[in-house]
């Protein structure tokens, strides 16, 4: 475990509560499909690739977005177990985060209105080894089931907004309808 995050955190903690402005961030991912499926997914200096499976038309050059969904769900999990861990005191040797959901693909190719295109249900399974008793694992587990950001995506609604900026053959050829 690396030293110093608990001072670190309360460092931040402290900086925050003296100036809570400075606790909004923004984050972003830019996106770019590049082959039938495949997308480069730029975020900050990093490339992710993404993809889907031969059965969807993809060639399965990186993993599925539902799968990046999930592992961000479960990398959340994790770091937000190792904050709040600091925070509470509270000993482990090791956390280990799995995370499963389901979905219907029906729902993704428009075959059974009924059926959403996302998951139907996400399970996430943490197994933590250490020296506490399980309550305080249990006290653990739910400070970071108030805390954790992705989570709390997963969990709540959050308002999306979608729009489109298309620029036409018609118009990159100056052609007027």
């Amino acid at each position: 475990m690396p030293t110093g995050l608990k001072t670190i955190l309360d460092n931040t903690a402290s900086a925050i509560a003296g100036n809570p402005s400075i606790a909004a961030a923004r984050f972003a991912a830019a996106c770019e499909l590049v082959g039938v499926h495949e997308v480069d997914v730029r975020v900050n200096n990093q490339l992710i690739k993404a993809d889907q499976p031969p059965a969807l038309g993809g060639s399965d050059a990186g993993p599925k977005p539902v799968e990046i969904a999930l592992a961000a769900l479960g990398s959340c999990q994790a770091m937000t177990y190792r904050i709040w861990s600091e925070k509470l005191g509270i000993r482990f040797d090791k956390i280990t985060v799995d995370v499963h959901g389901d979905i219907d693909v029906q729902g993704i190719l428009g075959l059974a209105n009924a059926v959403r295109p996302g998951f139907g249900d996400v399970s996430v399974r943490v197994r933590v080894n250490g020296p506490e008793p399980q309550e305080r694992y249990e006290e653990l587990k739910n400070a970071v089931d108030r805390h954790c950001p992705v989570l709390d995506v997963f969990t709540a609604p959050v308002p999306v907004t979608t729009s489109i900026s298309a620029n036409t053959t018609s118009e990159q050829q100056g052609v007027t309808q």
